[in-house]
């Protein structure tokens, strides 16, 4: 999710990705996992959603928008999966905690959270508005502190359990026009870092994702470039896989990953150059 460096083109192919028809992920994997999944009722979240009701597991979708959840939920149960609406605004910690419990009480204890709730906000730095970026600060790293809040107490006590943030690549360096979304995805991996490490040995796993650019309401509309767009299906499946192998952190694609990671060993003065040069939040 960063600058102008085109080593690659759009349609390079990751040469470690396996063909359209191979399995994506296991069946027995999924079979009874209780997931609980917040920011569910669009983009990356709705897709995890619909992709894990397939494969077996039991789903708790939370976001604002009951109407939309509803049409979730009513579509995994057409197909003979398991879903419960969880409609809560992640900002509030109280109703968070209180929905997890309605979750964990009608469908049983929660194996895995998915912390997916974000929100965005393009705005140049002479157009800074705090109540916007604490918006954005809220929802998409506060948020995803009080759906941990409401789950691992339960997980640590019974060693068990997998704690995934849906971050992005925009974590790892600042980008124009993103100050508060970037931001906000830094602090949420490093809290997630942080838990890894306090975790470990305790049984509960902990998986941050850095995607990069998808095709979600997200990045509708934009008129920028965005380089090495993904489509919803591709990304959701990738997400999956790691969180199957409980990888700790995991960076996709392959090509965009890489050219952020030459940023942050990059000279400031040379990074400012091409930074600035490259906006995609129009």
């Amino acid at each position: 999710m960063v600058f102008g460096f085109w080593f690659w083109s759009h349609d390079t192919k990751d040469p470690r990705s396996k063909p359209k028809d191979h399995p994506e992920h296991s069946l027995s994997y999924w079979h009874d996992k209780v997931v609980m999944i917040t920011g569910a009722s669009s983009g990356i979240g709705r897709g995890l959603a619909i992709e894990l009701a397939r494969h077996g597991a039991s789903l708790g979708l939370m976001a604002r928008r009951e109407d939309l959840l509803s049409e979730i939920v009513s579509e995994i149960r057409a197909n003979n999966g398991t879903a419960l609406s969880l409609p809560a605004n992640v900002n509030d910690a109280d109703c968070v905690r209180r929905q997890a419990d309605r979750f964990r009480s009608e469908v049983g204890p929660i194996d895995v959270l998915i912390a997916n709730a974000g929100i965005g906000d393009a705005r140049r730095a002479v157009d800074l508005q705090p109540a916007r970026v604490a918006n954005v600060i809220n929802v998409n790293l506060l948020g995803a502190i009080n759906s941990v809040a409401a789950v691992l107490p339960e997980m640590a006590e019974r060693g068990s359990g997998q704690l995934v943030a849906i971050s992005s690549l925009a974590a790892y360096r600042g980008l124009p026009k993103s100050a508060a979304y970037c931001a906000s995805k830094a602090g949420l991996s490093c809290f997630f870092e942080s838990l890894r490490v306090d975790l470990m040995n305790s049984g509960v796993a902990v998986t941050i994702i850095h995607p990069g650019f998808i095709k979600t309401p997200l990045t509708a509309g934009r008129h920028a470039k965005m380089p090495f767009l993904m489509e919803l299906e591709d990304a959701v499946n990738k997400i999956i896989r790691a969180i199957e192998k409980q990888k700790k952190s995991y960076a996709f694609p392959w090509q965009l990953a890489s050219i952020v990671r030459l940023g942050m060993v990059m000279p400031n003065f040379v990074y400012d150059r091409i930074a600035v040069r490259n906006s995609f939040r129009e």
